[in-house]
């Protein structure tokens, strides 16, 4: 139980880092050059999981055994398209159907996708103990 509350603490610190730079452009997207807040949604989104696979896969989960790293990668974008989804999903319904600011909806998003990355990626992508 330690170990995994340890893996859980590694994930929050790089979602962390990861959510300021999705949080950080979609806000500078949107309110600078007027871009519409799904598509900074949709692009910082993208930009925040080329660093969460990089740091996720380092820091946090383990390789598994006698998976390529390409299989990995593929696994990851698959789980983060999904996430996506959600995340826009929730977004959208956030905006537009209950009228809440678009900064304030990206932060209930987030908890609904960080909790869909760490179950999916514990369960597709850790190795376990193998470091």
């Amino acid at each position: 139980m330690k170990k995994l509350f340890a893996q859980f603490m590694k994930f929050g610190v790089v979602g962390a880092l990861a959510f300021v730079i999705d949080y950080g452009l979609l806000a500078f997207l949107t309110e600078v050059f007027g871009v519409n807040y799904l598509i900074s949604a949709t692009i910082s989104f993208t930009a925040s999981v080329v660093f969460n696979y990089v740091a996720s896969m380092r820091y946090v989960f383990t390789h598994k055994e006698g998976m390529s790293r390409k299989r990995e990668f593929v696994i990851f974008v698959v789980l983060s398209v999904i996430g996506l989804l959600i995340n826009n999903a929730c977004m959208w319904a956030g905006v537009e159907l209950l009228g809440v600011h678009y900064l304030l909806t990206k932060i209930v998003a987030t908890a609904i996708v960080m909790v869909w990355n760490f179950v999916t990626r514990k369960i597709f992508l850790d190795g376990g103990d193998g470091r």
